[in-house]
């Protein structure tokens, strides 16, 4: 654990970290400067589920390692960083001697802006979690041309995966808030994954055929059963659960679980919802 971490106010404050933007050699994505400036970013963009992995030492001051069994992490990203740009993690204190509870949790800038907010929580607190609490709403198909044809109830086919010690290796090398458990001997016995990797395992959208630069919009990641163990075989699948469309991108919010591959019991969930600018697509260069 970090001895950066300070409690003043009733809110827990990590340590200023630097994420770095591990997808900055990507081209014609949102993580390239060229690109990026482009389309009206300062630069190539640090990718939301990089942001999640910093949450950890926080979650656990605020709820013990238990948050890795049954705990959620739900954001909206409001403000786009750039590599090693300082960021930190704030969230409230949680009521004391609850066993079950859910908070506010926001990360921020040295400038002062929020880079996203949301929920926190550990076991049922009986409240839905931030992203629960949005109403997402379908767009008309005649309103859509990036994802048309694309539509609520779309199943994504299951897969088997593995989050190896290899992918650990690898996300070690650049992690902004490493934990001894990631490498082995936790409470349960072996290394666990961390955000971004519990994250990517269940990118089970990749397989959509879309052609447009995209960036996260909001994600939930929930343990169910947790946590998510390095080199154990697991399955994958999802369901898109909305379309929809704003004035400059078109979008979609889907769900994801993740379980063991022999007992079929379900270990975590994801909730993402993902968005596509219309200004990179040559299906809107005529409305310019």
């Amino acid at each position: 654990m970090p001895d950066d971490i300070t409690v003043k106010d009733n809110h827990i404050y990590g340590g200023w970290r630097q994420p770095v933007n591990i997808s900055a050699s990507v081209k014609d994505s949102i993580h390239d400067d060229e690109t990026a400036q482009k389309l009206g970013m300062r630069g190539g963009t640090v990718a939301g589920n990089i942001h999640l992995e910093q949450f950890p030492p926080v979650l656990l001051k605020a709820f013990g390692p238990r948050w890795f069994e049954c705990g959620s992490l739900s954001m909206y990203f409001t403000y786009a960083t750039k590599d090693r740009e300082e960021v930190r993690v704030v969230m409230d204190v949680p009521p004391e001697g609850a066993g079950d509870a859910q908070v506010e949790t926001w990360m921020e800038t040295a400038d002062g802006h929020t880079v996203c907010k949301g929920t926190a929580s550990v076991g049922t607190p009986g409240q839905p979690t931030s992203l629960d609490s949005i109403e997402v709403k379908n767009a008309a198909p005649e309103e859509l041309r990036i994802l048309s044809g694309l539509k609520a109830g779309d199943k994504l086919p299951p897969r088997e995966m593995t989050v190896t010690h290899e992918d650990m290796s690898e996300r070690l090398i650049v992690i902004t808030e490493p934990l001894d458990w990631y490498q082995g001997n936790s409470p349960w016995g072996g290394a666990i994954a961390t955000p971004t990797l519990m994250f990517n395992a269940m990118r089970v959208d990749f397989q959509l055929p879309i052609k447009a630069v995209s960036f996260q919009g909001a994600a939930e990641l929930r343990n169910l059963a947790g946590p998510v163990k390095v080199d154990v075989p697991y399955r994958v699948g999802g369901e898109i659960l909305s379309v929809g469309a704003s004035p400059k991108t078109e979008f979609y919010w889907f769900d994801a679980w993740l379980e063991d591959r022999d007992s079929g019991k379900r270990i975590a969930e994801l909730r993402l919802m993902r968005r596509f600018m219309k200004a990179s697509s040559a299906l809107y260069q005529d409305d310019k």
